[in-house]
């Protein structure tokens, strides 16, 4: 059976899985080189069924994920709505709109209303223009589609990602809405899932998180990482008086085990930039981002106790974009409660098209085994002959050297150890936000003068956010500590480290000294595995090699040997390894 899912939302993606196996996925940011770009991911998927040699009629199922999409399809549009609902009298204009619409009045049960926009949106999802018939014009049949609930595909990319199904698995959701809800709780038993609990989307943790980012003068949706780096250089004692702030407008839902919800007087947390400009009117940046990490922290180990306690099940698996927020993995992580722990690799919407696909597949007569995920390197890869033609026709504007090399690896561990900052284009490209080592710049992460150089060639980063590393199993024993002895291929949780930190300070957190590592397993790419071997036997360092992404600053990754090409040319990077050949400035 082969199914093709679609996310034509934030970060528009699409994957193609056949029997059971993702055979390959793509971003459209990385085709049409705009970053988190939303709307139909047409490239995407014309670029699947080209490399896959599928035609678009011997697709069985079009898994499409979501009900409704929210309707910002840019970056610009997007802070356009977060200023119009900023402002003081919005939420209160737009009940009563919704009110005239009948959709809002309050005299009706909260189910009726549900079911009546629910109803409203299925008689315009094929208007001209709408999200289904964006898919039928692309030439989809109407009667092969089938639109999977949001956090239903939250949940299944947790659970058939993970791919345990000899023992039960809790499986939570928690992003900024998606589908009327912003957080699920689902019990994971013998291959199927069934949902126990869910969190309305007006009482959305995420939502809150995007709103103070963008208080802070920063992009929605897209820069709250940088709030969570800045976390760790708060004044403890500033930072709790904030985070009691935020903890007073929450409080846990006594009638059930799987959610909390809003204090009386607390708005749709969407709604809440007037009541937390007001909040933190006094308060400082550092402060504010240290208060909002801990009050996240804390509010999400209780629901996550509470759903230990409720389900006796004390192995996690999680989804959804506020567990891309790698400090509360951490603590997740460390409750004595968990046993283990699984979260899906770039677990934002993006990655909704993978547990679209599963649940489609698994919900079929006679389905196929699905294969968990392992190795995160869906998209295209090149051949040394298309990266020479790209070379040859490429027009550099200044002299740029270029040789071949039988043994790349080995002649970019000799660059790094010699203090040099590479770029590497090499393999498939990796899905999602993490440079996993094949679309990534690497240097040595004991030599801390390299962040400023990176930062001042090509990243442009602020100065308070770390890099990451990749390292083998040998060296994460000797560098990470974790005694649970939890996986960490995806650069997807933190660990403190060891006494061997000297080996990748320049790849930790500068103030906390935690780190977020790819531990590169052998099997799944073994010659950035190679690499990093060489880089140790070369150098006496034991940490792995520092990696961030491949890309200038505020656009997508690199995708193809041209973009590769352009980035070298209009940066200050002066080595790029791309397949076999080494261009040099």
């Amino acid at each position: 059976m082969k199914i093709l899912a679609i996310h034509d939302g934030h970060n528009a993606a699409a994957c193609l899985l056949e029997d059971g196996r993702i055979r390959m996925a793509i971003q459209e940011e990385r085709l049409r080189r705009v970053k988190n770009y939303a709307g139909f991911p047409s490239q995407a998927i014309g670029m699947i069924l080209n490399e896959c040699r599928v035609p678009l009629d011997k697709i069985d199922r079009f898994a499409i994920v979501g009900r409704g999409m929210p309707d910002q399809n840019s970056k610009e549009s997007r802070l356009a709505l977060y200023r119009q609902v900023g402002r003081p009298d919005f939420h209160e204009k737009q009940k009563q709109v919704q009110r005239r619409q009948g959709l809002y009045d309050t005299a009706l049960p909260p189910r009726l209303r549900r079911t009546i926009k629910s109803a409203l949106g299925r008689e315009t999802a094929v208007a001209p223009g709408g999200r289904l018939a964006q898919a039928i014009a692309f030439g989809i049949p109407s009667a092969r589609i089938e639109v999977v609930d949001h956090h239903r595909a939250h949940a299944a990319s947790a659970y058939y990602g993970n791919g345990i199904y000899d023992r039960d698995i809790l499986v939570l959701t928690n992003d900024g809405e998606g589908d009327e809800l912003c957080a699920s709780v689902s019990i994971g038993r013998a291959g199927k899932l069934r949902r126990v609990g869910a969190v309305a989307r007006s009482e959305s943790i995420g939502n809150l998180y995007a709103v103070v980012t963008f208080l802070l003068g920063m992009v929605p949706l897209e820069h709250e990482y940088k709030l969570m780096g800045m976390a760790p250089y708060a004044d403890e004692k500033r930072a709790d008086e904030v985070c009691r702030k935020l903890k007073a407008l929450f409080t846990f839902d006594g009638a059930s085990a799987y959610g909390w919800r809003r204090t009386e007087g607390t708005p749709d947390l969407f709604y809440s930039y007037s009541l937390l400009r007001e909040l933190f009117e006094y308060d400082r940046f550092d402060w504010i981002c240290g208060g909002l990490q801990r009050f996240v922290e804390e509010m999400l180990l209780q629901w996550v106790k509470h759903g230990i306690a409720a389900t006796q099940i004390h192995d996690l698996a999680l989804s959804g974009g506020v567990f891309m927020n790698v400090k509360l993995n951490k603590a997740i992580m460390e409750l004595p409660e968990v046993d283990s722990l699984f979260v899906f690799p770039s677990c934002g919407d993006e990655t909704n098209i993978f547990g679209a696909a599963w649940l489609v597949a698994s919900e079929s007569p006679g389905h196929e085994q699905i294969e968990p995920i392992r190795e995160f390197y869906f998209g295209k890869g090149y051949d040394n002959e298309s990266v020479k033609t790209a070379i040859d026709d490429f027009g550099f504007k200044s002299p740029v050297g270029c040789e071949y090399h039988e043994d790349i690896e080995l002649r970019v561990a000799e660059l790094l150890a010699s203090g040099e900052i590479v770029a590497r284009f090499r393999g498939r490209e990796e899905f999602g936000a993490r440079a996993l080592g094949n679309r990534s710049i690497l240097a040595d992460p004991s030599n801390s003068d390299v962040i400023k150089v990176i930062n001042s060639m090509i990243k442009c980063r602020d100065f308070w956010m770390p890099f990451a590393t990749s390292m083998t199993e040998k060296q994460a024993l000797e560098c990470l500590v974790n005694p649970k002895g939890i996986p960490s291929p995806y650069m997807i949780l933190t660990f403190d480290t060891t006494d061997r930190i000297r080996d990748f300070k320049a790849g930790a957190h500068p103030y906390d000294l935690t780190v977020r590592p790819q531990v590169v397993e052998r099997d799944w790419n073994p010659s950035y595995y190679r690499l990093i071997e060489e880089f140790e036997h070369l150098s006496g360092k034991r940490g792995g090699v520092l990696n961030t992404s491949f890309n200038l600053h505020g656009h997508p990754l690199v995708s193809s040997p041209g973009d590769a090409l352009d980035v070298f040319e209009r940066s200050g990077l002066r080595y790029l390894a791309i397949e076999n050949y080494l261009l040099s400035k």
